[in-house]
């Protein structure tokens, strides 16, 4: 088939993306750990079942930055690839689609709907999870010991036909699809890239996102999946409001092998039965708190005239860095400001970069950063989110980023770093909350 190959521009990097089918409803593939879009179409079965879903989809496909055709850069937070959907679907005009997320594209596609349900009008997600590790509150997954196990197999293998007996059991005997699947991996990416890639899927917990969605979702999860267990399906299912659990016969991880028209007939049940749901009332969202510390006693020392002189600088050093950073201003009191982004590590890395200009100016500012659930209020937004990040900031010493246990979870692979401040009661909001000072590389 002669498919045209283009590339849209996220920041600095290239993504490749192709759009076949002329079905009326955007559907957005979002693929699992490497992807190679020309080499997809010479798998005869995925070729068919991408030609199912445009019949009935536009269907919107893209290799992650990193991998593929898309430009060979250091392997992606959720929070780039967020920005990256984003660009391949302003690329194409498409003001709203659905999200089919397989594998390591479903964090992501989750994500992305409760950031942007706007945008968003189905979740479709097979073969993920939430969390890819076992932990003391998640007990579905690999251990961290045998993930890493995994992982070093992978490196290992790669080049030939890695882990097809994990991927691919059902066709592990096949020399034909043996060769096939070696070549594609060889192809989508390279044995370091892998490595990164499947490290940094082990950091990856988006439970607290979960909640937060509210566009309509379905989870496929075939029951003997060998790398992603059905607990963590069922776990998804459990959490995520609404949301329609189907639970497919088979071992195969890769939705392509084995029956595919199964996975196929669901979405396109799903897809077009859907009915036109009202605007979101509610979105997931990283909310910064920031405020100059000792403010009253830094404003009797300088002087009123002084003090003024500094707001005005202080205000226009804020704005700067959150114009850089697309975070956008919710509110400002005296010397503090409320601001919210659709990424908690930009958020960090502006906090830090007001600290850096408040420093400057010789003031001390402290900052809070939290993700959670808020409501819309017309431009405003409001929620248990905001009251979070306000306390959080309240905790925070004078040049200091202080981020909830969920921010740190959100930023897998991002450069950050954190230091355990401990558990705090924080006043007026119910239970415990581990909270961490992170530092930013940049």
């Amino acid at each position: 088939m002669a498919i045209e190959t283009r590339y849209a521009k996220s920041g600095d990097v290239h993504i490749a993306y192709q759009v076949t089918g002329n079905g009326p409803i955007d559907l957005v593939l979002v693929p699992g750990f490497v992807s190679h879009l020309e080499a997809d179409w010479d798998s005869p079965a995925k070729s068919r079942l991408f030609q199912r879903l445009g019949s009935f989809c536009r269907l919107i496909r893209f290799d992650k930055r990193g991998t593929g055709l898309s430009d060979r850069v250091k392997i992606p937070t959720l929070e780039q690839r967020m920005d990256d959907v984003r660009a391949v679907m302003d690329a194409v005009c498409s003001r709203k689609a659905a999200l089919f997320g397989y594998s390591e594209g479903g964090p992501m596609s989750i994500l992305f709907s409760a950031t942007y349900p706007a945008r968003t009008t189905a979740l479709i997600i097979y073969g993920s999870y939430a969390r890819r590790l076992r932990a003391a509150d998640h007990p579905y997954g690999k251990t961290p010991e045998e993930w890493e196990a995994f992982v070093q197999r992978l490196e290992r293998e790669w080049g030939g036909p890695a882990a097809i007996d994990v991927f691919a059991p059902s066709q592990a005997a096949n020399p034909k699809f043996q060769q096939a699947f070696a070549s594609y991996c060889r192809q989508a990416a390279s044995p370091g890239a892998v490595v990164d890639i499947m490290r940094m899927n082990g950091e990856i917990d988006v439970r607290p996102v979960l909640p937060v969605i509210s566009v309509p979702t379905l989870i496929l999860h075939r029951t003997g999946d060998r790398l992603t267990e059905i607990g963590q399906a069922r776990y998804l299912a459990s959490r995520i409001q609404g949301a329609r659990l189907c639970e497919l016969a088979g071992d195969d991880h890769i939705f392509h092998s084995g029956d595919g028209d199964a996975v196929i007939n669901e979405i396109e049940d799903f897809l077009t039965g859907a009915r036109h749901d009202p605007e979101p009332d509610r979105v997931l969202a990283t909310v910064l708190f920031t405020d100059i510390a000792n403010s009253t006693e830094r404003a009797a020392d300088v002087g009123d005239r002084r003090w003024r002189e500094l707001l005005e600088q202080h205000h226009a050093m804020v704005r700067r860095n959150l114009s850089e950073f697309r975070g956008r201003e919710i509110d400002t009191a005296g010397d503090g400001f409320l601001t919210t982004f659709d990424g908690p590590a930009r958020a960090v890395r502006c906090a830090s970069a007001v600290i850096e200009g408040a420093r400057a100016l010789g003031l001390g500012v402290r900052a809070g950063v939290h993700t959670g659930e808020c409501e819309i209020m017309g431009e405003k937004l409001s929620g248990l989110a905001i009251h979070i990040g306000a306390r959080v900031a309240s905790n925070a010493s004078p040049g200091e980023v202080l981020v909830s246990s969920t921010v740190k979870d959100l930023v897998a692979g991002s450069g950050l770093r954190f230091t355990d401040r401990g558990i705090r009661v924080l006043k007026g909001v119910p239970g415990e909350w581990r909270l961490f000072a992170a530092t930013s590389s940049a």
